[in-house]
């Protein structure tokens, strides 16, 4: 049998794109979710997009994109916040599985970018573990602030924006595909209310973002 070629990153967002179109509209397809696809990828996989997004229970990444199984290698933390881990799942979907695309997924009322920017301005942070995603989130406040940009929903497309700058500098597999045009790496913001995901940063793809 012939190896399937993964889509260009283009034709990858495109179809990503499609989804939440459909999903926005009412109208999903549920494509890839019934036993046929479950027999046919049990063998591998071959998604084709990585999805970096918030852990927030409302961003089931299959439903709100309008996918499948084997469509997605999803990894979610916390506020999209990076470790090792995350980085070494990400350097495995696009140079292991060969995804063309990388998605970086935020969305308002986001709790850890409104703890973060709490943190800043009671001079308290949480307790335990969750301290540890604040930190990481507060780069982010800080920079949209320094920029002049306050209002949340400003702060948060920055936070989405660091991440993908994140990702790309701290993945040399990542820079190099995106350099030679074989993957591309784009930020997106979900509204909760409508289920739209807009892009607020774009690398290695000509999208134009949200303003």
């Amino acid at each position: 049998m012939a190896e399937i070629k993964p889509p260009t990153p283009k034709a990858a967002f495109e179809l990503l794109l499609a989804g939440n179109q459909r999903f926005v509209a009412g109208a999903p397809e549920h494509p890839n979710q019934d036993s046929t696809r479950r027999a046919e990828i049990a063998p591998g996989q071959r998604p084709f997009a990585v999805l970096f997004g918030c852990s927030d229970s409302r961003l089931a990444a299959e439903i709100i994109f309008d996918r499948g199984l084997g469509d997605l290698f999803v990894v979610r933390t916390a506020g999209h916040v990076m470790g090792a881990e995350v980085l070494g799942s990400v350097e495995y979907g696009v140079d292991v599985l060969d995804c063309p695309l990388v998605v970086v997924l935020g969305h308002d009322s986001c709790g850890a970018v409104a703890a973060a920017c709490a943190a800043l301005e009671e001079g308290m942070a949480p307790a335990g573990y969750v301290r540890d995603v604040v930190e990481r989130v507060t780069p982010s406040v800080l920079a949209a602030r320094a920029a002049g940009r306050v209002k949340p929903d400003e702060i948060l497309a920055e936070h989405i924006r660091h991440t993908v700058d994140l990702l790309l500098d701290r993945s040399r597999v990542l820079t190099e595909r995106v350099a030679a045009g074989q993957a591309a790496v784009v930020g997106l913001c979900y509204r909760l209310a409508d289920g739209s995901a807009q892009v607020v940063a774009a690398r290695g793809l000509e999208v134009t973002a949200a303003s």
